[in-house]
């Protein structure tokens, strides 16, 4: 009579075939759960409602993220420092400083440069710069959503106050 040994056999081809089943089933599980997160991503960001103050008439929501650059219109020195000061603490990216092609701009202007004027109203509020000065010059070379010109009438805004 043959002697039947009781453990498993160890057959080479069923253990490689075993290591592929549990590999693949570790994948399977992995790509499950980052199709899971990227559903849950999409949910989130079509339920999550705009801001009520960022909504202009026409429909246009203020961006989270407002590239802004700064740029010197009276000549005074220092004052572009403060305004990009103030404007970083209150959650704007200030990209680029500099001067303005003159030092003899009056009042204080914000220029819209994608065409969503609500990026520009928002910065205005920010600084408490009038509406009546927020403009629109879209340049598709720029790589910023908003320039802000800081006139002569700087030291009545929000980051001298």
């Amino acid at each position: 009579m043959e002697n039947i040994n009781p453990k498993k056999s160890s057959n080479p081809a069923h253990r490689k075939s075993s290591a592929v089943n549990l590999i693949l089933n570790v994948s399977i599980f992995i790509l499950a759960v980052i199709i899971l997160y990227m559903l849950y991503s999409i949910y989130v960001k079509l339920a999550n409602n705009p801001g009520e103050g960022d909504t202009q008439a026409n429909g246009q929501v203020a961006s989270d993220i407002i590239q802004v650059e700064v740029l010197n219109g009276c000549g005074i020195g220092g004052v572009g420092d403060r305004f990009t000061d103030f404007l970083r603490s209150n959650n704007f990216d200030v990209v680029n400083m500099g001067n303005y092609v003159s030092f003899d701009v009056d009042e204080c202007l914000v220029i819209d440069r994608t065409g969503n004027m609500a990026n520009a109203y928002k910065v205005a509020k920010a600084l408490r710069i009038k509406n009546e000065n927020v403009i629109q010059q879209l340049n598709k070379d720029y790589f910023l959503d908003v320039s802000i010109v800081i006139g002569r009438d700087y030291f009545n805004l929000a980051p001298f106050k």
